[in-house]
């Protein structure tokens, strides 16, 4: 998942280079720079600058850099962490766990989602998890009794910031009543900004394939909110050619990959 480290904090993702520190870390990029990114091969360059700035702009992250325990929440909101609580544990957990029943709880998350643009099969799982070994990552696990039913990845920066990163959880759970996404959410909050007194937890940037809603969820009912960013996009030459000739017509395609890297182009533009 993440490889071809360099000099800039930049990973190669889907054939997009990404920056590997906590986005407030990022600045804006030289053309020099990103040249140099794309001789190394993939696509494109996606490079985020000026982190939770005050103009409203197309792209942002997803963040929570404040936690009051449950008061903050309405009664609705408080009685599903409860029952969630109640009725199911969460925890940290060893990256052994995952590795031996972390896939099969994939697996089921990813063919219940809307859109299914998820380019990944088990032995990718285990690369991203040997790559998560040689970075600072935690692990949470989500127990029916002794029974693990979901999980989440959680990577850790020196700058007292994290990002959610990796989750699943068996959708059978999503509909009987337990809550595992507040409880969840909840805990890591409790632990992270509660506990660690972290500066803000992420989970992630503005999706551009808009294949779960867990960010429309986090930000509707456990007070997560947008962090406004600016967007640059630099492609390698024959994909920029390409975007340019496809762009007018990516309200027509359908094909999931192209929709998302059209969908980033459009938030670019500040057209979506």
């Amino acid at each position: 998942m993440k490889n071809e480290w360099n000099d800039w904090k930049y990973y190669l993702y889907r054939n997009a280079w990404r920056f590997s520190g906590p986005p407030h870390e990022e600045q804006k990029l030289s053309k020099e720079i990103c040249n140099n990114l794309l001789s190394m091969g993939g696509l494109l360059v996606r490079n985020t600058y000026d982190f939770d700035c005050q103009e409203k702009t197309s792209f942002w992250y997803v963040i929570k850099d404040s936690f009051n325990g449950l008061d903050e929440f309405s009664s609705k909101e408080r009685n599903k962490i409860r029952r969630a609580e109640k009725v199911l544990a969460f925890k940290r957990i060893n990256i052994n766990l995952l590795k031996s029943e972390g896939w099969s709880i994939l697996k089921a998350t990813y063919e219940d989602y809307a859109v299914s643009d998820r380019a990944m099969d088990e032995t990718v799982f285990l690369n991203y998890l040997s790559e998560c070994e040689k970075q600072d990552f935690d692990y949470w696990g989500i127990f029916d009794q002794d029974r693990l039913i979901g999980f989440c990845t959680v990577w850790l920066w020196p700058s007292a910031v994290c990002e959610y990163g990796l989750i699943g959880i068996l959708p059978e759970y999503k509909h009987n009543n337990t809550y595992p996404y507040y409880g969840l959410f909840y805990k890591m909050n409790e632990y992270y900004l509660g506990e660690k007194k972290y500066r803000y937890v992420a989970d992630g940037s503005r999706t551009i394939t808009e294949h779960s809603h867990i960010q429309d969820f986090l930000m509707q009912n456990l007070n997560f909110r947008k962090a406004y960013c600016q967007l640059e996009i630099h492609y390698c030459w024959w994909m920029e050619i390409a975007v340019k000739l496809l762009y007018p017509f990516r309200t027509m395609l359908s094909l999931p990959r192209i929709k998302a890297i059209l969908n980033m182009e459009a938030m670019q533009r500040g057209e979506k």
